[in-house]
């Protein structure tokens, strides 16, 4: 799933590639991936890209005072496309395009060629909750309207974090971590990389933490996001899954070896997700509890 940093290093390069385009067309392949009418999706074709952001996981293309939002959900990706086909795409359950955004010619484009580029949002996998919007302003978008602070932003301080834990009482620190409506834009795979920096159990209480506890939690959350979206600065999109999968110490690892102290990652199941963690570094050596798979051996 992206989560901050790729959705962040994804709207930068996108800001670069959208200068100076307008959207000539959009065409929805997966009808469900739509989720709303007003304006409607024809309204924004003809304008001009104005800027490319990002709202916690959510990307923003702003054109001509209207903003495409796009939430790419667990398995969604946007991929560039220097020539998109000239026939609109048909929809079809077993594409995984999801959104297409035709795009008119930029000015570095080569003059002699009649080029039309585009965007192709797609969905991997069957389970479909891309989203897609276009409001004229993003506070409309719900999940962006109920999402917590961003916590690269100067205003998110450790002060703002122990209030919010303090706030969230005996909650397991994995989900207050990942909850956007708690803090905006960490994930599962990074929540997982955060708690491994913080040597830090997942289910640990969030209200638990001492006075130095809390600073160090603190600065594994700001460093571990910080190098992550520094480290995309300047990639492609097309290279950003990657970069990310290569930097996880324990998250995606399961069996493999903890990079600081040789233990083996391990991992607690759930009925659609995972958490990976090393027991050495974070659970003073006991393995967590793992209900699904305790089942499994009955």
């Amino acid at each position: 799933m992206p989560e901050l940093p790729e959705v962040e290093a994804l709207a930068q390069d996108l800001s670069g590639r959208l200068d100076g385009r307008a959207i000539t067309k959009v065409h929805v392949a997966q009808f469900s991936a739509l989720k709303t009418y007003d304006p409607p999706l024809t309204a924004i074709e003809g304008t001009l890209v104005d800027d490319v952001s990002r709202h916690g996981k959510f990307l923003d293309i702003e054109a001509s005072g209207l903003h495409l939002i796009l939430h790419l959900a667990r398995a969604g990706w946007v991929r560039w496309r220097d020539e998109v086909p000239a026939l609109p795409p048909k929809p079809s359950p077993k594409s995984t395009l999801a959104v297409r955004i035709v795009l008119s010619p930029g000015p570095d484009d080569p003059d002699d060629l009649d080029t039309t580029p585009g965007l192709d949002v797609t969905e991997a996998g069957t389970k479909k909750s891309l989203a897609c919007y276009l409001v004229r302003d993003p506070l409309d978008v719900p999940g962006i309207a109920s999402l917590g602070p961003d916590p690269l932003v100067e205003e998110f301080t450790r002060e703002v974090l122990g209030e919010i834990l303090v706030s969230e009482g005996r909650k397991q620190l994995k989900g207050v971590l990942r909850h956007q409506g708690t803090i905006a834009g960490i994930g599962n795979a990074y929540s997982d990389e955060i708690l491994h920096t913080a040597r830090m159990s997942p289910f640990k209480a969030a209200n638990s933490l001492t006075d130095g506890e809390l600073t160090i939690l603190y600065d594994a959350l700001r460093s571990t996001l910080g190098d992550a979206v520094a480290r995309s600065q300047g990639l492609a999109a097309s290279e950003l899954k990657a970069e990310k999968k290569t930097h996880m110490a324990v998250h995606g690892r399961t069996g493999q070896q903890c990079p600081v102290c040789g233990d083996v990652v391990r991992e607690v199941s759930f009925a659609d997700s995972s958490l990976q963690y090393c027991a050495t570094c974070q659970t003073g050596g006991k393995p967590l509890a793992d209900r699904r798979m305790s089942r499994l051996l009955k």
